[in-house]
C-alpha cells in the first residue's frame, strides 16, 4: 500500500474546486428558500383595505414555520445518521440526495406560475421545505465524512464553500430584483438558478471518482480498515492459538497426585511465554478502545454549550425577526433593504468570522471567558427587536435608522460565525486523538440542536415585538 507521500497531485486544484462546490450546494436549500422570504410573504398575505387601513387578511408565520421546518430535519438525521449510513451506501446517499433536491428545486421554480389558494400553497411549500431540507441534511452529513478522508486544507474548503452559500443566495436574490421583468418572472429566475447549481453539484460528485488525487485517499481508506480488519483477527487468531498450546502443554506436564503423594506442577515455558505475550496485547487493545460517548461529553460539554447556544441566539431573531425590518427611507431602496442589510450582510460576515479563526483563536479553549462571551451575544436579540420591526404590537422602536440596523446585523453575525467555528475546532482538541470522531459526532448534534431551539424560540420572539 502506497505511502502518503506518494500521493498524486491535486492537478489544477480540482478535487479543491469539487469540494467548494460541493459545500456550496449542501446548503442552497436552506439560504434560497430563506433569502426568498418577500416572495413568498407576497403569495400569502393577501391584503385588504377596511376603515381606511391596510390589514392583512391572515398571518401565516411564514418565516418562523420556514426556520424550524428547515431545522428538524438536520436534527432528526443526526440522531438516525448511525442507522442511514451503515444501511445505504454513500454514493446513493450524496446522489440520491441531490437528485431529489434538483426535483424539488424544479417543482418550487413550476409553482411560481401555478395560481393556488394560500392555503394550500402554504401547506405544499411547507412539505417542500421539510422534504428538501431532509435530503439536505443526509447529502450534508455523508459529504462531511467524504471529505474527512482528505487531507484537513479539504475540509476548510468545503466549510468556505458553505459558507458562501448564503452569500450567492442573496446574490441572486438582488440580481432578481435588479432586473426589469415583473415579480412573477424575477421569482421563476430565482429558482431556476438554485435547480442549476444543484446539476453542477451533482455533476461534480459524479467527477471525483474519476480524479486520480481523489481515487488515492478514497481507495486508501477503503484498503486501509479492511486490512486493518485483517491483520487484527489474525492477530488475536495467533495470539489465541497460543494460549490454547500452551493450556494443553502445561496439562502434559503438570503432575498427579497418586497413592498418596504430593503433586508437583512444573511451569512450561512455552505456556507463560504465550500468557505474558496475551497480557501484553491487552493493554495495547485497552489504549485504543474508544471512550464512551458519556465519558467524551463531560470532556467537551463546555463547546457543546456554546454552540447550542450561539445558534439558539441566532436562530431566534434571523431571519424570522430581522426580515420584518423596514427601511426608514422608503422608494427604491426599499426592493433592496433587506437583501443587502438583512441577508447580504449577515453572509459575508459570518463567512469572514468563520475565516478569521485560521489566523485568531481567542480566547483559548481552557478560558472560562470563551463560554461567558458567547453567552453575552444574548444582548443581540433585545437588540434586534428593538430595531424597525414592522409590523409591532408591543416594543417601542430605539434602533430606527438603517446604519444602526446595518451595524448590529455586522456584529451579530460576525460574532456568530466566529464563536461557531472556534467551538467546533476547539472539541476535537479536547480528547484523545481516538475520541475525535465521537466528539464531532457529539457537536454536529448539538450544533443542530441549537438551531432547532433557536427556530423553536423564534416564534414567541416575534409575537413579542
Amino acid at each position: 500500500m502506497k505511502g502518503r507521500t506518494d500521493a498524486p497531485q491535486d492537478r489544477g486544484c480540482l478535487v479543491g474546486v469539487i469540494f467548494f462546490i460541493l459545500g456550496l450546494g449542501t446548503l442552497l436549500p436552506w439560504n434560497f428558500f430563506m433569502t426568498a422570504s418577500l416572495y413568498f410573504q407576497g403569495r400569502l398575505n393577501t391584503t385588504e383595505w377596511s376603515n381606511g387601513t391596510v390589514v392583512v387578511r391572515k398571518e401565516y408565520y411564514f418565516n418562523n414555520w420556514m426556520t424550524l421546518l428547515s431545522q428538524l430535519p438536520l436534527l432528526l438525521f443526526t440522531l438516525l445518521n448511525s442507522f442511514l449510513y451503515q444501511r445505504i451506501s454513500e454514493a446513493v446517499r450524496i446522489a440520491g440526495s441531490l437528485v431529489f433536491i434538483l426535483l424539488l428545486f424544479i417543482l418550487t421554480a413550476v409553482l411560481v406560475k401555478v395560481p393556488m389558494e394560500e392555503d394550500r400553497f402554504f401547506s405544499v411549500t411547507m412539505a417542500t421545505i421539510w422534504f428538501i431540507n431532509s435530503f439536505g441534511a443526509v447529502l450534508q452529513g455523508s459529504l462531511f465524512g467524504l471529505v474527512g478522508l482528505l487531507p484537513q486544507k479539504y475540509s476548510a474548503i468545503f466549510m468556505s464553500g458553505q459558507g458562501l452559500a448564503g452569500t450567492f443566495a442573496a446574490i441572486a436574490m438582488l440580481l432578481a430584483i435588479a432586473s426589469d421583468a415583473d415579480s412573477e418572472s424575477a421569482a421563476l429566475g430565482y429558482f431556476i438558478t438554485p435547480c442549476v447549481g444543484t446539476l453542477v453539484t451533482l455533476f461534480s460528485y459524479l467527477l471525483l471518482p474519476r480524479l486520480e488525487f481523489a481515487q488515492f485517499y478514497l481507495n486508501k481508506s477503503s484498503k486501509y480498515e479492511a486490512d486493518t480488519t485483517d491483520d487484527l483477527l489474525k492477530e488475536r487468531s495467533s495470539v489465541e492459538n497460543g494460549k490454547l498450546n500452551g493450556h494443553a502443554n502445561g496439562s502434559v506436564t503438570g503432575g498427579s497426585a497418586t497413592d498418596g503423594g504430593v503433586a508437583e506442577t512444573e511451569v512450561d515455558p512455552d505456556q507463560d511465554g504465550n500468557k505474558q505475550a496475551f497480557l501484553s496485547l491487552e493493554p495495547e487493545e485497552n489504549q485504543q478502545t474508544k471512550a464512551s460517548v458519556i465519558e467524551v461529553f463531560k470532556k467537551i460539554w463546555v463547546m457543546a454549550f456554546c454552540v447550542t447556544f450561539v445558534f439558539t441566539v441566532t436562530l431566534s431573531v434571523f431571519p424570522a425577526v430581522t426580515v420584518d425590518v423596514k427601511t426608514s427611507f422608503p422608494g427604491k431602496w426599499e426592493r433592496f433593504f433587506i437583501s443587502v442589510c438583512c441577508f447580504l450582510i449577515f453572509n459575508i460576515n459570518d463567512w469572514i468570522g468563520r475565516t478569521v479563526t485560521t489566523l485568531i483563536q481567542w480566547p483559548r479553549k481552557e478560558s472560562r471567558l470563551f463560554p461567558a462571551l458567547v453567552v453575552s451575544r444574548v444582548v443581540f436579540i433585545p437588540l434586534l427587536m428593538l430595531c424597525n420591526v414592522q409590523s409591532r404590537s408591543f416594543l417601542p422602536v430605539l434602533f430606527s435608522h438603517d446604519a444602526a440596523f446595518t451595524a448590529i446585523m455586522a456584529l451579530f453575525s460576525l460574532s456568530s460565525g466566529y464563536f461557531v467555528c472556534l467551538s467546533m475546532s476547539y472539541a476535537p482538541q479536547l480528547v484523545e486523538q481516538k475520541d475525535a470522531e465521537t466528539a464531532g459526532a457529539l457537536m454536529t448534534f448539538f450544533l443542530a440542536l441549537g438551531l432547532s431551539i433557536g427556530a423553536a424560540l423564534s416564534f414567541p420572539l416575534r409575537t413579542l415585538v
